[in-house]
Order: C-alpha cells, then structure tokens, then sequence
C-alpha cells in the first residue's frame, strides 16, 4: 500500500469513525478505489485500534465508571449508577455481536460491502436521522438511560453492521428517538462504540490470522495508528463541543449527497 493510500486510509478512518457518516461505508470505498490489497485487514486493525483509543481518553471519567461498575458487577452488586451504566453497555453490545457473529459465519458481511448498499444506507438512513432529530422532544439526560434504552439502542446498532448505516448515527437516531437531548445522545452512543469496536477488533485480528506480515507493515500499521488517533480525537471533540450549536444536520446532507453520488456511479 502507497503512502498516500495509507494516509487516506488513517485520516478518514479517525475522521468518520465517531461521526454519523459510517466509517465501515468509508473504508469499503477506500479499499476499493485503492485496489485489492494483502494488508487491508491488518491495517484496518490499526486504524480501529487508534480510533478507539482516542475515544476512550476522551471519555475517560465515564469510563472510569465503566470499569468501577464492571467490578461491581463481578462482586455481584447491581446497585448504583456505575453498576447500571456497565450493564447497560454490555447489554448494549449483545445484539450487534450476535448479529455480526452470523454474518461472519454465513459470508454475508462481504456481500454487503457494495456500493449500491452504501449508497441507499446512507440516504436512507441519514433521512431517518434528520427526520427523528426534528420531531423528537430533547427531554432526557446521558444519567437517565436505562436497560430497556441500552436493549433497544443495541437492537439499532446491530443494524449498522450494514455498511453505510453508521453505528454512531443509528445509535443517535435511536437515543433521540428515544428522547434523549442531542449531546447526551451523542455521549451514550460514543460510549457503546467502545466495546463494540474493540469486539470489532477482535474479530478482524482472528480475520487476519497467522499472516506473515514483514517489518514494513508494523512501520505503516504504527503510522495509520497514530494518524487514526489523531484524527479521530480531533473530529470527535468538535462534534461535541459545537453538537449544542450546529445539531446533525451537517452530517444529514453529507450523507444524502454522498449516497446519490455513489448510487449515480453504480448505476451508471
């Protein structure tokens, strides 16, 4: 892979990671114009690995609750908020690790990776988020979400396992739908990308195997990484410090118009 091609790769993987614009949707699109590629699945490890690890500094003080909630849990204390919040989480992930589980198993995962699929995902879906963040009242906070909120935002985001859909901008479209005010929806769903990416990035690791993968691979893997990291860091604090201001609707249009342009190219 070309250094440019690899630059590309870390940047919008960082970039579109934690926005409701589907980073896999992004990805597949790369791969593809970038041609076939021996180590496009270990470098989408890393650029996942750097991607997360941005989200998980950002949010530390919640997940430092996650982690005192998770002990709590094994003590057999389900009792407070740190208790909640991690079950919650876990419940959260279930759906779309199943879900994943059976489109790995079957090969379905690859034949959704098409650019008719991510081209009506991304219209349609980015619609559904502009129509429920006009319609739904903002009258609940990140602290008032419940196990049947994390069931049915878990539901939603095993949708997104269809490339295109977003898993932040499903999760969002659902904790709006569900009444939550727009930054405590963007909090809730970020906080969810944490275990579902890291059991994303397990599964791509198993993926990749035993490859044999040479000293220039850790060099580009190292770099993708930290471009991924950074990138990922800087468009996620943006998003949250100007969410109150700017609202989704930047990201709809994106969506629509990237979608109709990608739907013109397939069909054409």
């Amino acid at each position: 892979m070309s250094l440019f091609h690899l630059l590309i790769l870390a940047l919008i993987q960082g970039i579109t990671e934690f926005l409701p614009i589907s980073s896999s949707a992004h990805l597949a699109l790369i791969h593809e114009l970038g041609g076939p590629s021996g180590d496009a699945v270990a470098l989408d490890v890393a650029v996942h690995l750097g991607s997360i690890v941005a989200v998980v500094l950002y949010f530390r003080a919640d997940v430092a609750r996650v982690l005192a909630g998770l002990a709590a849990l094994v003590r057999g204390r389900l009792e407070g908020a740190e208790s909640r919040l991690a079950l919650g989480l876990i419940l959260a992930t279930i759906p779309a690790v199943l879900v994943g589980g059976v489109l790995a198993v079957t090969g379905w995962v690859d034949l959704l990776r098409n650019t008719q699929v991510i081209g009506w995902t991304m219209i349609v879906f980015g619609l559904a988020l502009w129509w429920v963040h006009r319609t739904a009242p903002e009258a609940r906070a990140a602290e008032d979400w419940r196990l049947r909120d994390a069931l049915v935002m878990g539901l939603w985001q095993a949708v997104s396992l269809v490339p295109g859909v977003s898993r932040s901008g499903i999760t969002m479209t659902a904790a709006r739908g569900l009444g939550f005010e727009r930054h405590s929806a963007a909090r809730i769903a970020l906080l969810m990308s944490i275990p579902i990416t890291l059991a994303t990035g397990g599964f791509l690791v198993m993926k990749l195997g035993r490859a044999d993968l040479g000293p220039t691979f850790w060099r580009d893997a190292a770099l993708a990484a930290v471009l991924a990291f950074a990138a990922a860091y800087g468009a996620l604090a943006l998003m949250m410090r100007f969410l109150d201001r700017v609202s989704f609707t930047p990201y709809v249009v994106y969506r629509v118009v990237l979608g109709v342009v990608l739907l013109v190219w397939a069909y054409s």
